[in-house]
């Protein structure tokens, strides 16, 4: 047996053993050893000193620590509660204002956090319990609090974008200016559904009863300008920082963290709990992300050095399959193994297998990779296997999960539709990089 041949019998394993159940770290590394050894022989050791190394040293990646932590203490400290009511009250009197008040509540909280699991979970506890109290639709607030709460996948500082730098040679920096619009154009499209779902059904969505919004203007406008400063703030602080060249993604995650501890304490919510309590997650959630992006780096530097894809690039390329069919193709694979498995498996496993192809396609890698994240982000609202559904009714044990999924699929649509568009516009995401940057 060859070992272009023998590296598919591995990719076979690998995803036996992983759909079976087993821990995809030790798994990797297991299957790495094991096909390394007979492929390789005596070269496993030096692959894998080298690529644990490796990954030890790429400083980019401690920035996946940073933003993390900072995410856990903003949501710790509640500091979007503020925003939430805030908006809540300045458009109480529209129907449908809290679809309105959770996806821009969501938009900034990604742009401020870049975890999924921590902004589903903040943008249920604030939304949920008021929109049910409210009279409010449990399947388009399902979908609403759930699409919302996935824009952190994408929205820089986007923990996701920080791993799929390094591993598909792509500057974060680049990924993060490429990811804006794109985010910008999903948060307009679930305001434009539920929106326009609410103009057709009004009682969809009615409006907040006058007891709630008898407040003065004075006060709305003091909570809103209050609400705003602390995202805000670490949005100009950490993505200006980086997007502009100001810093380095590791450097802008720091200043994201002490920007994060200064508005947990200005505010009085930094307590030595959620101090505690962000630590602890953070280091739970880095280090698993860590440990993994290790053993997935070994296996495919076990994979490469077998030739697999190589033979796979140039067997697809003499196929004379049109590039779009090649990308389509792609994209939609990493949909289909988004249901069993994350994101990290996917991003450092399965997609470089296609880099050479890629590169022999010419696929520009900035665009490619932000068309990735947005099809990954869809399998967040993709049942049966929709994560989002699951923090939400834990969140709302009393809603149906069947609810959940029917409110989720029209925002699946609208992914798909977010991903056709950047398809066929790609400036959408190269605009800001080549603006910032200049073009590649």
């Amino acid at each position: 047996m060859s070992n272009e041949v023998l590296g598919l019998v591995l990719l076979a394993m690998m995803f036996v053993a992983i759909l079976g159940g087993f821990p995809i770290s030790f798994t990797l590394i297991f299957l790495g050893f094991v096909f390394g050894w007979i492929g390789l022989g005596d070269r496993v050791f030096y692959l894998m000193t080298y690529q644990v190394i490796d990954v030890m040293m790429d400083t980019v990646l401690a920035a996946v620590a940073m933003f993390t932590f900072m995410g856990y203490v903003l949501e710790s400290a509640g500091l979007m509660n503020r925003l939430f009511h805030a908006v809540q009250l300045a458009f109480g009197r529209i129907h449908g204002s809290l679809y309105l008040a959770t996806i821009f509540t969501a938009t900034l909280f990604a742009a401020a956090t870049g975890i999924v699991g921590a902004s589903v979970t903040i943008i249920a506890l604030m939304a949920a319990p008021v929109m049910l109290r409210s009279g409010y639709d449990t399947r388009l607030s399902a979908g609403t609090i759930c699409a919302g709460g996935t824009l952190g996948i994408l929205i820089p500082p986007s923990v996701m974008l920080v791993v799929m730098g390094p591993v598909l040679s792509v500057s974060v920096a680049r990924l993060y200016g490429g990811a804006l619009l794109p985010g910008i154009l999903l948060a307009i499209l679930y305001v434009g559904y539920t929106m326009g779902r609410v103009w057709m059904n009004p009682k969809l969505g009615p409006p907040l009863p006058e007891k709630e919004l008898d407040v003065p203007r004075s006060y709305v406008a003091k909570e809103l300008l209050l609400g705003m400063l602390p995202p805000t703030g670490l949005i100009l602080a950490t993505l200006g920082a980086i997007i502009t060249g100001w810093a380095t993604p590791t450097e802008g995650a720091a200043i994201g963290c002490i920007g994060a501890l200064v508005a947990a304490a200005a505010h009085g919510k930094l307590t030595w709990t959620v101090f505690k309590d962000a630590v602890y997650r953070t280091a739970q959630t880095a280090s698993m992300v860590m440990v993994l992006l290790m053993a997935s780096t070994f296996l495919g530097a076990v994979f490469s050095a077998l030739g697999t894809p190589t033979f796979i690039a140039n067997a697809m390329a003499s196929w004379n399959i049109p590039p779009d069919m090649v990308i389509l193709a792609i994209l939609l694979l990493c949909f289909i193994l988004g249901w069993p498995l994350e994101w990290v498996p996917i991003v450092v496993i399965i997609v470089p297998i296609f880099l050479p192809l890629l590169a022999l396609l010419k696929v520009d890698m900035v665009w490619f990779s932000i068309l990735l994240a947005v099809t990954l982000q869809t399998c967040w609202l993709s049942p049966p296997v929709a994560l989002s559904a699951y923090y939400l009714k834990g969140i709302m044990p009393q809603w149906d999960l069947a609810d959940i999924y029917k409110g989720m699929l029209p925002f699946m649509a609208l992914q798909w539709i977010a991903v056709l568009i950047l398809y066929f516009f790609p400036q959408i995401v190269l605009y800001v990089p080549n603006l910032v940057f200049g073009p590649k």
